[in-house]
């Protein structure tokens, strides 16, 4: 597989136009249906990235007169946007996908999209091509700007598509965007990734790092902010590293004040950060900005310097604990989380070890903790791999073990405080009317009058345990 280096490709504002042409076109074949305004329905898989693309996804569909569904049986379109980042994520989008095949057999008319970093995988695109006819297009990340095309390509000539094209990947503003909700926003900073750690397929599928330029960005979240938006979180597959690739080349840091200098109320947030990359200057940004939210989520993956080179990962341990001492005697609170693979080929269980010590150090607030899954197409995967799965599990059971611990400690610490909280959503939980977000991001289950949805409140903590807060409003 391409490693997709190459020259960034900016769409222009002429294409965007036509592709909205497409979509006024198909507007107007929506219109003459019978039973109301036809509907689409959008699952997503992996990252907020990915959540990011179907809100555009969603944004071209509203404007081709489609209404939403949840049910896929009464959807004319179906778009499927899948994450490649594990092998359990892509057997459970092709056992959907396949389940699809039922109701494309009692509605002949729909249509189904298979799209994201799975659908960007030669491999993939084959396997569908041959056993999974039902599905009508197949295209990647780099080519959904077009997305409207080949909706009205299909809808008026019929057959199967395929767009995978191995290129550095692009940049196209003026896409109309659906969100899901009216409180959090996702805003896309840059798109793909520079860095070629071992076990990861992004840059494969993604391209090369491109970042938007900053007045766009900085309209983008003006414009959320004046509609009201709380929480809005800057994405990049490497924050960190944003802006260089621009013909006046500048920094994340740089852009953070920016975005913090906007007038408003608002929460800012952003991932995901590469240690080799976070700065003491973002560090002290983080500090003095007061909308930057006290959060951040900075992998490290192992704790042995030995699997971090192996890794690629171009970091040591060593250099990592630096780094967040220095963040930590800038933001006392701030709330830490990190992303851990466990069991990568030739690992040890005393090169675990070593995972264990940065764990007890640092005291993250949450892990999210993975067992290796070898990805096609990645160094990592040609690697031997001679540790038991078995023992594996050992492992990643002692990890998740000794991060409960922390993380019921760390929320216990919560009790009887008052934090301003955003209230985000309903709850599932029938004791508790809300759920809200602490600065830090911890999720808080709380008491109270549902009229303050999308606000920032004061909320006494009451209660906590290893996964969330438990509250009531003052």
């Amino acid at each position: 597989m391409s490693d997709t280096r190459g020259t960034t490709k900016r769409i222009s504002a002429e294409e965007i136009e036509r592709q909205k042409q497409f979509c006024a076109e198909i507007r107007k074949m929506n219109e003459g249906r019978p039973g109301g305004p036809p509907l689409a329905y959008t699952q997503t898989y992996g990252c907020q990235q990915n959540e990011a693309d179907s809100e555009r996804i969603r944004g071209y569909l509203e404007q081709m007169g489609f209404g939403f569904t949840t049910d896929a049986e009464q959807a004319r379109i179906i778009v499927i946007n899948t994450c490649a980042i594990r092998e359990h994520a892509e057997q459970r989008v092709f056992g959907n996908v396949g389940a699809l095949v039922h109701g494309k057999r009692r509605h002949p008319e729909q249509i189904i999209c298979l799209c994201g970093c799975m659908a960007q995988q030669p491999r993939v695109a084959q396997k569908i091509r041959e056993s999974y006819r039902h599905v009508d297009l197949v295209f990647g990340p780099h080519v959904l700007w077009k997305f409207p095309e080949m909706i009205h390509t299909l809808l008026t000539r019929r057959g199967r598509m395929f767009l995978t094209p191995d290129e550095p990947g692009s940049i196209a503003e003026g896409i109309p965007v659906v969100r899901q909700d009216k409180v959090k926003a996702w805003v896309s900073i840059m798109y793909g990734c520079n860095n070629f750690c071992s076990y990861c397929i992004v840059p494969y599928v993604r391209g090369r790092e491109r970042s938007r330029q900053p007045e766009d960005i900085l309209s983008e979240v003006e414009q959320l902010v004046n509609e009201g938006y709380k929480d809005i979180t800057l994405l990049g597959q490497n924050v960190n590293s944003y802006g260089r690739d621009l013909d006046e080349p500048t920094d994340f840091a740089t852009l953070l004040e920016a975005v913090n200098a906007i007038p408003g109320d608002f929460l800012i947030r952003f991932m995901t950060s590469h240690p080799k990359d976070a700065t003491q200057k973002l560090f002290e940004t983080m500090a003095r900005c007061k909308k930057v939210a006290p959060v951040l989520h900075l992998p490290f993956q192992a704790g042995n310097d030995r699997i971090l080179r192996v890794m690629n990962r171009r970091h040591t341990r060593e250099q990592y604990l630096e780094k967040i001492r220095a963040l930590k005697a800038l933001i006392p609170d701030i709330t830490l989380t990190s992303d851990i693979i466990v069991g990568f080929p030739g690992e040890s269980t005393e090169e675990f070890e070593d995972t264990l010590k940065v764990l007890e150090e640092v005291r993250f607030d949450a892990l999210f903790t993975f067992i290796f899954s070898p990805r096609p197409g990645t160094p990592a995967a040609e690697m031997a791999d001679p540790m038991p799965r078995e023992e594996k599990l050992k492992n990643f059971n002692r990890l998740t073990a000794l991060q409960d611990a922390i993380s019921e400690e760390k929320h216990a610490a919560y009790i009887g405080k008052t934090v301003r909280c955003l209230m985000d959503g309903l709850s599932d939980d029938a004791r508790y009317d809300l759920t809200a977000r602490t600065p830090g991001n911890r999720l808080v289950r709380v008491t109270g009058e549902r009229s303050a949805l999308g606000q920032f409140r004061d909320v006494k903590i009451t209660g906590a345990n290893k996964w969330s807060l438990f509250g009531e409003l003052i």
